[in-house]
């Protein structure tokens, strides 16, 4: 099945031109790559384990493409020496409040700690999530289709909301985006302005490197206090 990786290449690349012409928030290349994608699967036949082993190149290049968006910040670490403060509070801040949401929802929805520990880390990246999950009992699974749900749907109504709210400035937008929305809703700011997406890669990044640091220790504090009330 060598045409899979070619496939879907050519897919995306065809929706995100057309993206470019239709400016409408839902019309989001990911997602309607991957409506796309679906029937041509079924009508051939072709399990989704066959696919993924067919298309692992591209699996394995999202942790350099999330290096790659280091770069961006490299032209702004002028701006970012001089707000530092109050980037490491608003991403501690986001951080803690996705975590909190996230587990809070979850289990007055009659959730279980399982389930708990696979939404806690919901707003960071994939390969940082789904190792947070595994670490507080978890399911790697479930928590890496949290973390695609979040992300889309940040890359999808996050800009809605944050116009709505009259939020203007590049990095409030960025930083807002970034901490919850993760790779997605990055590179989703990169293509409305660029300084916007510098400030969403280094959200993606603090918030992710909080989320690890503090999701030991706040999740069974979060349970305790679930389970004492």
């Amino acid at each position: 099945m060598i045409w899979m990786l070619p496939l879907t290449i050519v897919v995306f690349l065809i929706i995100r031109r057309i993206s470019f012409k239709v400016k409408n928030p839902l019309f989001n290349p990911l997602v309607i790559s991957v409506i796309v994608l679906i029937p041509i699967l079924l009508i051939t036949r072709t399990s989704y384990i066959e696919y993924v082993k067919n298309v692992k190149i591209i699996n394995d290049l999202l942790p350099y493409s999330v290096v790659a968006l280091a770069y961006p910040l490299y032209e702004l670490i002028p701006q970012i020496k001089a707000r530092w403060k109050s980037i490491m509070m608003i991403t501690f801040t986001a951080s803690i409040a996705s975590m909190v949401t996230g587990v809070c929802i979850a289990l007055w929805l009659g959730g279980s700690k399982e389930i708990a520990a696979s939404v806690l880390p919901k707003s960071v990246t994939t390969a940082i999530a789904v190792t947070i999950a595994s670490n507080e009992g978890g399911v790697q699974s479930i928590a890496a289709l949290c973390v695609i749900l979040v992300g889309t749907l940040g890359g999808i109504f996050g800009h809605q909301l944050l116009n709505f709210a009259k939020i203007k400035t590049a990095s409030a937008r960025g930083l807002s985006i970034g901490a919850v929305s993760h790779a997605v809703g990055t590179a989703r700011c990169i293509e409305i302005d660029y300084n916007e997406g510098a400030y969403s890669s280094l959200s993606l990044v603090l918030c992710g490197i909080m989320t690890s640091l503090t999701a030991p220790f706040l999740f069974p504090i979060m349970i305790f206090i679930f389970d004492w009330f």
